[in-house]
């Protein structure tokens, strides 16, 4: 029987979009409450502590997981990531013990072989997906039950080449910026 009562979530991707189509999408992944978990700014430079480096290296691994995955420019901040992934929407086979294994995906479209591998392209959610649970496993637990990251995550689809510029030049900035963030707590 149906939850009429249970809230709808509003779905923050673009509708009718097919995020396992080519495309660069630039992405903001934030922690929960904005909680700054990842290291300081000092100087305009990002300053990563232990949990900020985890963080880094396994962005930088995605494209190991998923080889059909590009990255380009990112910076992790203390209370969140930007970055570019690019997604050459070719077929991915996932080894059984791949970064997929442990993390259970919905199978509406028979996406999955019985060994727990893709058969398709993976979706830009299912990249985020990935890393988040990745994240959320290799760091030590700090305090129980509290999440690491926000429920969600941001993507814009880059269109054109300024656009794509324009991120860049945003992404690379983000650190001289924090001063003047909202949730920098320091300011």
């Amino acid at each position: 029987m149906a939850d009429h009562n249970r809230r709808h979530r509003r779905s923050l991707r673009l509708k009718g979009h097919d995020y396992a189509q080519t495309g660069a999408y630039f992405v903001t992944i934030c922690t929960q409450d904005r909680t700054c978990l990842f290291g300081e700014v000092f100087d305009g430079k990002m300053q990563l502590n232990d949990v900020g480096r985890i963080v880094d290296a396994t962005w930088r691994a995605i494209p190991k997981h998923f080889p059909c995955v590009v990255m380009d420019q990112f910076i992790v901040m203390p209370n969140h990531l930007h970055g570019v992934l690019v997604s050459v929407g070719e077929p991915f086979m996932a080894p059984h013990h791949d970064m997929l294994a442990s993390i259970p995906l919905s199978d509406p479209e028979g996406a999955m072989n019985p060994e727990g591998a893709m058969n398709r392209a993976p979706t830009l959610g299912d990249v985020i997906r990935a890393f988040k649970a990745r994240v959320s496993i290799a760091i030590p637990p700090q305090t129980p039950s509290v999440p690491i990251w926000q429920r969600n995550y941001h993507e814009r689809i880059i269109r054109n080449d300024e656009s794509w510029a324009h991120i860049r030049r945003y992404i690379h900035n983000n650190p001289m910026q924090w001063s003047m963030d909202r949730d920098n707590h320091n300011a």
